[in-house]
């Protein structure tokens, strides 16, 4: 028996022998766990951010601006609505307002603090609470859930994109029995009215410093 020969029957052997298939299997399913951790480890990768360091420092120029245009524009709805809105029904003060004042004020350039997506944000958020709160309020969860979720879906079709315009939506649907009472007028007030009286001192404050400019785009 010649030297080939005998290196073909251990080649046959070992293909037939049980080992061989149980490798082939282990390596099979290796395949998948591998690449189940690959898509794993990117995701978590993910959450560690892009960006070293903090946020760079603002001038106090900056700081001083932002806080005298907040002071007065959450100021000026503050009295408009304690003294030319007392006794009716209407109320101007909601807490999405102070978040808007920190990007109208405080990040004037920002695109989400632009007139179009400050007054449009809040007003179709608005719509969606509403409406959510009507169709929805029985089920719990699902009318707040629905609400929020929504709002972002239509401001980000229409362009509008503004943060606090979620809570609007939301505070539509858990505000109390007086803002329910109010139905779709709380689309005019506050929802409307009062991204409105911040807009009115934003223009005025915003460009009184040599450094700011507002707007960037109104449509």
């Amino acid at each position: 028996m010649t030297r080939d020969d005998t290196t073909d029957r251990r080649s046959n052997a070992d293909r037939d022998s049980p080992a061989a298939p149980r490798a082939l299997g282990r390596g099979s399913a290796a395949q998948p766990r591998a690449r189940i951790r690959g898509v794993l480890d990117a995701y978590l990768r993910k959450m560690g951010g892009t960006t070293r360091g903090s946020p760079p420092r603002v001038s106090w120029s900056e700081v001083i601006w932002s806080w005298l245009g907040a002071f007065l524009g959450i100021g000026a709805a503050a009295l408009i609505s304690h003294w030319l809105l007392a006794g009716t029904d209407t109320i101007l003060m909601i807490g999405s307002l102070g978040a808007s004042a920190v990007l109208v004020y405080g990040a004037p350039r920002s695109p989400l603090a632009q007139p179009r997506n400050l007054v449009g944000g809040h007003v179709l958020s608005a719509i969606i609470g509403v409406v959510c709160y009507q169709l929805l309020s029985p089920i719990p969860g699902l009318a707040e859930a629905t609400a929020v979720a929504t709002a972002i879906a239509v401001m980000h079709l229409t362009r509008t994109l503004h943060p606090p315009g979620g809570a609007t939506a939301l505070i539509a649907v858990i505000g109390s029995d007086e803002l329910h009472a109010m139905g779709f007028l709380y689309v005019l007030a506050p929802a409307g009215l009062g991204p409105l009286v911040l807009l009115a001192v934003a223009l005025l404050v915003n460009n009184a410093a040599s450094g700011r400019r507002y707007p960037e785009f109104w449509l």
